[in-house]
């Protein structure tokens, strides 16, 4: 939507690793250094480690977009909780090759007989090894067996394994990965970008995809952007996706500071709402009396919330922020609604058949005529409750409509 409204040939911010959108800031400068060397030395194990969408996965995706095809010959896999003969079979299959049945034996052998097919070619061979923190310590014990195959005196096989913080930490404190660790020539830990590199990273997305200025920036929006992301790049995509989203919406060539406070205040929201548990349902259906404060609660909402308009430096109204509403309650407040006046429409039919039966020397005639026209009282009463109550839900279901609707619709400013 929003690359529409700008001009844009695609969408510069997503979640998904593109290479096309590689940027290199200092710290992935640095990865590519390590790599580089360890490329270089052409054996062994190269470990780059970061947090959660530090960018990892981009980098090596840009490697393999960016490495000579005619001299390395690369697979690529992205584990799972993989055993060690899984792994094998995945390798494998990162290569190209097939392998009947799941027989470790031929897996292995077929790696074997690739590995040495492709050095007689001139090409050494790389695996990259992706979300690596997945594997059991059996399976980073298989993956350095691979490393074990040469042809004469020259390995065959280099890996590069990508993983998150407790990998690294893996492998360098676990006394089963020690012989590994011996054979990691170059590593690096992937930190976040730093806050002067979040506004050219910015640019440079938008770049790649025909930005030439709309929308601009305010200047500010860029060191509130790296304070808010932690200069994750995932995190960046994440918020600048919803900020362009919103200037779309509102039809903006600019954003700026309070834009962004509004976005981050959505994303607060929606993962404080992802949080909240399912409200359990009433151990019995609860008495319409019961029900009408749930009703009346909703009779006069506040008219920021029903304007969709905030006032400007004051806190979002709660009932804006989640709305506190519950289906199952008003579902089952009518239900029990509908059988109290069932039961007293049923008690009017029966006290009108009774009374034809009563003369005038029946004792109990004045009792009945009393109970009916109590009963015809409190039909009619239950009767003019269910018109407003019927009036109240409907009312309720309009805010509703209107509160999700909302969420695309411009905010207004005062």
């Amino acid at each position: 939507m929003y690359d529409t409204f700008y001009g844009l040939t695609g969408r510069p911010f997503q979640l998904t690793p593109d290479p096309d959108f590689y940027f290199e800031s200092t710290t992935h400068r640095k990865a590519l250094s390590y790599l580089g060397y360890g490329l270089a030395q052409g054996e062994g194990f190269i470990v780059i480690t970061g947090e959660v969408g530090a960018g990892k996965s981009t980098l090596a995706a840009h490697l393999m977009a960016t490495i000579d095809r005619q001299r390395l010959t690369a697979g690529q896999i992205v584990t799972s909780k993989l055993d060690g003969e899984e792994l094998i079979h995945v390798a494998a299959r990162a290569f190209g090759l097939h392998v009947p049945g799941h027989d470790k034996a031929s897996a292995l052998a077929a790696i074997e007989v690739f590995l040495h097919e492709e050095a007689r070619a001139g090409r050494r061979c790389l695996l990259v090894v992706d979300e690596a923190q997945n594997l059991s310590i059996g399976a980073l014990e298989e993956l350095r067996m691979l490393s074990n195959f040469q042809l004469g005196a020259h390995p065959l096989l280099q890996m590069l394994l990508l993983g998150q913080p407790e990998f690294r930490t893996l492998l360098q404190t676990s006394p089963e990965l020690e012989q590994l660790r011996q054979r990691v020539i170059a590593s690096h830990h992937l930190d976040a970008m730093e806050a002067g590199e979040v506004g050219p990273y910015i640019e440079h997305r938008l770049a790649r995809v025909g930005w030439t200025g709309n929308p601009a920036f305010e200047p500010r929006v860029y060191a509130d952007l790296a304070r808010a992301s932690g200069g994750v790049p995932r995190r960046i995509n994440q918020i600048v996706s919803r900020l362009l989203l919103m200037g779309a919406i509102e039809q903006s060539p600019r954003i700026d500071s309070a834009m962004l406070k509004d976005v981050l205040t959505d994303l607060d929201r929606d993962a404080a709402g992802g949080a909240v548990a399912a409200r359990p349902a009433p151990a019995a259906e609860p008495a319409l009396t019961d029900a009408l404060p749930v009703m009346d609660s909703f009779a006069a909402p506040e008219p920021a919330l029903e304007h969709g308009v905030q006032p400007v430096g004051e806190a979002e109204p709660q009932a804006h922020a989640q709305p506190a509403f519950d289906l199952s309650m008003i579902q089952q407040a009518l239900a029990s609604r509908d059988e109290q006046i069932a039961e007293l429409q049923q008690a009017v039919i029966e006290l009108a058949e009774l009374r034809p039966a009563a003369t005038t020397e029946d004792p109990a005639r004045d009792e009945l005529a009393a109970a009916l026209t109590d009963a015809n009282g409190r039909v009619a009463a239950l009767e003019m409750r269910l018109a407003e109550q019927e009036q109240a839900i409907r009312h309720v279901l309009t805010m509703l409509i209107e509160w999700l609707e909302s969420e695309q619709k411009p905010r207004l400013a005062a």
